[in-house]
């Protein structure tokens, strides 16, 4: 009797604390959540699309800043347009370090509509050649893209040593 007692308060106690911990407290969303605009794929198992996916089409996807100054910041736009047939939705884009700073159009664009990924690299404390990326995040298929820049960067007198 004292086992099945203990066993119905010890189940009890636990479904209250399963009731407080997913059921109340703060409901906001993050700021950096994933917009479910993201996540949603219109594409069934069988590989049928459903819906109106966007799409990039970018001019380029790897600029080549050549040889630059140690300290020079050098930017380059990467053009695309929304070749896909619905809203296309950019939800980040992040440099793979922090010498690599993008920005991107926070507005939704259209199909057929152009937008640009604008890309400033700082050469600060770099030195040699230099790879760096940007991944873009946004509700195409997949929601990944991938931009590159290439620099070879050299000390002021110019050298490389």
């Amino acid at each position: 009797m004292k086992i099945k007692l203990t066993s119905i308060i010890l189940l009890l106690g636990i479904s209250w604390l399963m009731i407080l911990g997913c059921g109340s407290g703060d409901q906001s969303v993050p700021e950096n959540a994933i917009n479910p605009d993201v996540v949603n794929n219109p594409i069934s198992a069988s590989g049928n699309q459903k819906g109106n996916v966007p799409a990039y089409h970018f001019n380029d996807t790897v600029h080549d800043f050549g040889k630059i100054v140690q300290g020079e910041k050098v930017s380059f736009a990467f053009r695309f347009t929304n070749s896909g047939n619905g809203d296309l939705i950019i939800r980040a884009a992040q440099g793979s370090c922090g010498c690599t700073v993008p920005e991107w159009p926070k507005d939704p664009v259209k199909p057929g509509e152009s937008g640009i990924i604008n890309v400033t690299f700082n050469s600060e404390g770099k030195e040699g050649y230099q790879n760096k990326t940007i991944t873009l995040i946004g509700n195409t298929i997949p929601n990944t893209y991938i931009l590159t820049i290439l620099a070879e960067v050299q000390k002021p007198d110019g050298t490389n040593n």
